[in-house]
């Protein structure tokens, strides 16, 4: 399709993803009715790919603040050296994040969208897999939809994550765990744009409310399997200069572990979201540790 704006959405997936062509991210002014283009596809697609767009650190800040608010790096992991709201995802150190989830749910404000910017990529593999938790959800039996539609889900930062392989991954998951954060979610979260169900788990969320662990391990891994479905999930093959801009309200994702030794250099921006809210209304709440002001603007 042609948006108004001038710029071409190419669906590339069946039910996620689209290639967005005729952009120049790296201009210094975008015009807000190509912004709002820009939204309205993302919401539709849930994840958005730019190609060859070659942006520097400063492109990928601005190109995101267009988004809304800018969260720090991470809660607790730390920044690219001089830039406090850019997390650098380095395969090189061994920290590899090769399980399912959804941008540090853990926290009670999980950011709204995620922006991946390919640096170094390796000549096969490091995909990224995006899926879409909305086509998750309309694929659930009717009865497992009502049955997640009540429940609630314990996420923690504080779990084998990404186990360590090296030195580096090791004080990676140190610093990773260094603020323990424990949030109770919905387990279905309504979309604060779209009013679109989907289901709010993926690898952080680690116990359901009032189920015991082995049960709670069962029906968890149940609603996960439809989330990663190969239909609902997009392959992300990145060249360098390549940028990625996903709803991480609504998403999942992974980036298989599939490039041996090889470097891979990602740089994520993410933008402020608001509190998850279920079915009812009900919002997400903190079990254990703070509001992660220092990461995240804390809505009123």
């Amino acid at each position: 399709m042609t948006t108004s704006t001038g710029f071409d959405v190419r669906r590339i997936g069946g039910r996620i993803g689209a290639e967005i062509l005729g952009v120049d991210l790296s201009a210094d002014h975008l015009a807000a009715s190509l912004v709002t283009e820009i939204n309205s596809a993302l919401l539709e697609h849930k994840a958005l790919v730019f190609r060859g767009q070659d942006l520097d650190d400063a492109g990928q800040l601005r190109f995101a603040s267009l988004f809304g608010e800018l969260t720090t790096a991470h809660p607790t992991v730390p920044s690219v050296d001089g830039q406090p709201q850019i997390l650098p995802v380095d395969g090189d150190e061994g920290i590899r994040a090769n399980q399912w989830h959804t941008d540090v749910t853990f926290v009670r404000t999980p950011p709204k969208a995620s922006t991946l910017r390919g640096i170094v990529i390796p000549p096969y593999g490091g995909n990224t897999l995006i899926a879409n938790s909305a086509a998750a959800y309309q694929d659930l039996p009717e009865s497992l939809r009502e049955l997640a539609d009540k429940l609630w889900a314990v996420h923690t930062n504080d779990y084998d994550y990404a186990a360590p392989k090296t030195g580096k991954a090791a004080e990676h998951r140190r610093q990773f765990v260094s603020r323990k954060y424990r949030t109770a979610h919905p387990v279905v979260r309504v979309h604060p744009e779209t009013g679109e169900r989907g289901l709010f788990i993926g690898g952080f969320a680690q116990s359901i409310v009032g189920l015991s662990p082995s049960e709670s391990r069962d029906l968890l891994r149940i609603f996960q399997s439809y989330v990663t479905r190969p239909e609902n999930v997009l392959r992300v093959v990145w060249s360098p200069g390549d940028l990625v801009l996903f709803d991480n309200r609504i998403t999942q994702h992974y980036a298989p572990d599939d490039y041996g030794d090889l470097p891979r250099l990602l740089h994520r921006v993410t933008v402020a979201g608001d509190v998850p809210a279920g079915i009812d209304g009900t919002l997400s709440h903190v079990i254990e540790g703070d509001d992660a002001s220092h990461y995240t603007p804390v809505p009123a």
